[in-house]
């Protein structure tokens, strides 16, 4: 009996502390996906630029979009795609961007103009007025998604997801994305029926059903779906 016994409790103790090295590891890969750092460039030795936008998919308000150089030493371990942060995280980052960078700019295309253009070109339009504004002139563009318009006499890159991929492009996706919510928050004051101070022109149920109730105001891109009876037609 006593050596069943042994024989139990050594059974269980191995299996406790196969369970604890398992769970040790598991946690140790966690934590390395988790703070992954993005990468700081494509091209060693140019001066490049990060260009992201935010707004493509509303209905109401400018596309905005950003142009970031970063030093090639920059490290920054919380930087990721704008999405996958807190609001607060993305505030607290925009003001390390904009000490840190060697250079930074914002470019605005206002609905009018997306209605004029379409906000395909309106997105690289944004991107080229950031690009303008830069105090340094960059050798390189690396910009998110697969599309982009040639800036003048610079050369790029399109990377698919590279907001989650390159720290330049992450930096402009945060830039882009308070900037804009900054200004949406403001025409929310002047059209609160619209819930503007929340979902930031997106298409919500809120939002639609205002439009259906009080028609659309002088922000709205007037060559959307406004009220949703089709799907929106970005291209």
């Amino acid at each position: 009996m006593e050596l069943i016994l042994i024989v139990v409790l050594r059974t269980k103790t191995v299996l406790f502390l196969i369970a604890c090295i398992s769970l040790k590891r598991r946690i140790v890969s966690l934590s390395a996906k988790s703070f992954c750092m993005l990468l700081p460039y494509l091209n060693k030795g140019l001066i490049e630029a990060g260009c992201d936008e935010a707004g493509r998919g509303c209905l109401a308000g400018s596309v905005y979009a950003a142009a970031v150089i970063l030093p090639p030493d920059f490290k920054n371990e919380l930087l990721n795609d704008s999405k996958q942060l807190t609001e607060k995280q993305r505030y607290l980052l925009r003001e390390v961007v904009e000490k840190e960078s060697i250079a930074w700019a914002v470019g605005v295309v206002t609905p009018q103009e997306i209605d004029k253009i379409n906000i395909l070109n309106a997105s690289f339009l944004a991107m080229h007025r950031a690009v303008d504004q830069l105090n340094i002139r960059p050798e390189h563009l690396i910009i998110d998604g697969n599309r982009f318009k040639a800036y003048p006499s610079i050369p790029h890159t399109t990377v698919i997801k590279g907001d989650g991929k390159y720290l330049s492009i992450a930096a402009a996706s945060i830039l882009a994305k308070t900037y804009r919510d900054d200004y949406m928050n403001g025409l929310h004051e002047e059209f609160p029926c619209y819930d503007w101070d929340h979902n930031k022109g997106y298409p919500t149920k809120k939002h639609r059903a205002a439009i259906a109730v009080n028609g659309p105001s002088p922000y709205h891109r007037l060559s959307y779906n406004l009220l949703g009876d089709a799907q929106l037609e970005l291209f």
